[in-house]
């Protein structure tokens, strides 16, 4: 049997988290950095165990201006106290932690930079010693995570482009998301089916994903993800968080 673990990031302020709710295996609740609050997050965490979601923390740069996607240059310190000061914020409201993904510039800068990596890791440590991490692969973060003892879902998306090297295309670059919903289930399957992805350049890379993001605050996310959740089980594959 094959399975893949469909995500969703959430409780951002998005109006249809309801309905991605009922689509998604896993969600990745904002918790009060790049935004969110505690009314927010509980509505997030009512939702998740209304549908039998696993409920993720998704700690970001706390710089909602910006939704936690500008890198920043912070202390190493002051990235661990934000990572632990967030997971606190969502571990008050429920234990049922399932995973923890970092957000926006802070995954990507995580993924790229061992140091930053390190802290982030060390932030979640205070709070979630043990907790399934879903990370890019093959980069800073999942060395990190593993060599912490943490389980690592790697991950891949749907709706934003790779560069040639395997990696996100920023969101500075005009084509950075993709927002057809077939061209982004189709990438998709290619990332379930063949555990490869299709880069800018036309050409394939590697990319052994067992979890697949869907941006909840996309304006077509609902019908992107009701499509590709479609898809992937009519390929055969089951629809599930690991």
């Amino acid at each position: 049997m094959r399975t893949i673990d469909l995500n969703a990031d959430l409780g951002e302020g998005g109006s249809h988290d309801a309905e991605l709710m009922a689509l998604a295996s896993s969600v990745n609740i904002a918790c009060g950095g790049h935004a969110g609050n505690a009314t927010t997050m509980r509505t997030a965490i009512e939702l998740a165990i209304t549908h039998q979601v696993a409920i993720g923390a998704h700690p970001g740069y706390e710089d909602p201006r910006n939704f936690g996607r500008l890198p920043l240059k912070l202390p190493l310190q002051e990235i661990s106290d934000l990572v632990s000061r967030q997971l606190e914020t969502l571990a008050s409201i429920t234990s049922a932690i399932h995973h923890v993904k970092p957000h926006g510039a802070l995954y990507n800068q995580a993924h790229a930079c061992p140091d930053i990596a390190a802290a982030v890791i060390a932030g979640i440590n205070r709070v979630l010693p043990r907790t399934i991490l879903y990370a890019p692969p093959s980069g800073a973060f999942e060395q990190a995570a593993t060599a912490a003892g943490h389980t690592v879902s790697s991950e891949g998306f749907a709706d934003r482009r790779y560069g040639a090297d395997g990696s996100l295309v920023p969101r500075s670059h005009a084509n950075a998301v993709i927002h057809a919903a077939q061209e982004a289930v189709s990438q998709a399957r290619e990332i379930a089916e063949h555990q490869r992805v299709r880069t800018i350049d036309g050409s394939l890379v590697p990319l052994p994903a067992r979890t697949l993001c869907i941006h909840g605050d996309g304006p077509q996310a609902v019908t992107l993800l009701a499509t590709l959740r479609t898809a992937l089980e009519a390929a055969g594959f089951t629809i599930t968080a690991h």
